[in-house]
């Protein structure tokens, strides 16, 4: 994907968030144990893992933190691009991880990137408007804005027969001051690009003009398309509707076949650069995993649709009654803008692409004491001669 679209886009490198960063949403505490948590250590915290939900379809793996912290940096360094007006749309596709919790770990999500990233963008916009259309509900972000008007919250995804993470309710509309502000559209196997398209246009159109948001972002997982291996229904790849928002910061998400979110991604990318981007996949070092077509399209999948028109009917007017309830565009006090947090350049490494396995790290660690600017140090007295 990334050598197929890398041609139309400003390819900037993310910092690495840092972990005062991590805890503007996430507990302190559970973000110092996932720095120091190791697939060698963890036996040790059997407790700790259970508290945090970690283990299972959230395991521990080599360098956990730093794949955090680079996917997290994408989004963040995407919203601050946005709100200094140094972009009009930011895409991280290493990021949307959008099940993490405060303090727990869901559905190999560990860091809400996307939480981070919204917190960046309020400090700039009155309202920020998430949308999400990856097959599962976004449970974390939605969770973290239940309770405010500043961020209104849209998910479409498959709900019902126990699948993951089960939450996203029709009658799931926020509370108190976020009443209305969290809206789900719950769908069933076998949606088709007719059905999705137009319920996502309709409803879109009304949250933009009811809402009015000064950012969006958008959550693009891939597992909504047709052939994914965990998803069930029979999307194929078709980027028009992005076409309806502008100024956005764009994220990747789930998807389990390879090939396809390659596909997706890569024509996402084209549509949000204006972009018309030829059928035919170039040869490239993955070729293999797009044959035998090598084609940016994907058929369309074959799974019964059990989303009648009557269904869908029923939740647009739901939705678009919910839509009525709300406040116009709500406003909020002016306030100082808090600053960004200072990240220093590092232009000094060989390779940042380059791993650096933990031994080699600490190898390179220095004692406070080594060094000090002193009447007696040796290197000043060695540099006199």
């Amino acid at each position: 994907m990334h050598r197929t679209a890398s041609g139309w886009s400003v390819d900037k490198r993310p910092h690495r968030a840092y972990p005062v960063e991590l805890a503007q949403f996430h507990s302190e505490d559970y973000v110092e144990f996932l720095h120091r948590i190791t697939p060698y250590s963890q036996y040790l915290f059997r407790d700790e893992l259970e508290r945090y939900s970690l283990g299972g379809d959230c395991p521990i793996f080599d360098d956990l933190f730093e794949f955090c912290q680079i996917y997290a940096g994408g989004t963040i360094d995407a919203a601050r691009r946005l709100n200094h007006q140094l972009c009009d749309i930011a895409i991280n596709w290493a990021g949307g991880f959008h099940h993490a919790r405060k303090g727990e770990a869901s559905g190999f999500c560990y860091i809400n990137d996307l939480v981070l990233g919204i917190l960046e963008l309020l400090k700039y916009h009155a309202r920020v408007l998430y949308i999400d259309i990856d097959i599962h509900h976004g449970d974390g972000v939605e969770e973290a804005f239940y309770l405010t008007d500043r961020v209104m919250t849209v998910s479409f995804h498959k709900y019902g027969d126990l699948f993951f993470p089960g939450t996203g309710a029709l009658k799931d509309i926020g509370e108190k001051e976020g009443t209305y502000y969290a809206v789900n559209v719950p769908l069933k196997d076998g949606i088709d690009d007719s059905g999705f398209t137009r319920l996502f246009k309709i409803i879109i159109t009304k949250v933009m003009e009811t809402y009015q948001p000064g950012a969006v972002v958008l959550q693009c997982g891939a597992d909504s398309l047709a052939g994914d291996r965990l998803g069930c229904f029979n999307l194929s790849i078709d980027g028009a509707s992005l076409l309806l928002i502008k100024f956005i910061s764009v994220t990747g998400g789930g998807g389990y076949t390879k090939e396809n979110v390659a596909r997706c991604w890569t024509v996402e990318t084209g549509v949000l650069l204006d972009t018309e981007l030829p059928d035919e996949i170039p040869d490239n070092d993955y070729i293999k995993y797009f044959a035998p077509d090598y084609s940016l399209k994907i058929r369309h999948g074959n799974i019964e649709n059990l989303n009648s028109k009557s269904y869908l009917s029923t939740v647009k007017t739901q939705i678009l009654e919910n839509l009525r309830c709300m406040q116009h565009a709500p406003a909020v006090q002016m306030q100082e803008v808090p600053p960004d947090f200072y990240i220093p350049d590092i232009e000094d490494e060989e390779n940042p692409d380059e791993r650096v396995d933990g031994h080699a790290k600490d190898r390179q660690i220095q004692r406070d004491d080594e060094f000090y600017d002193g009447d007696n140090d040796n290197d000043r007295m060695e540099d006199s001669f």
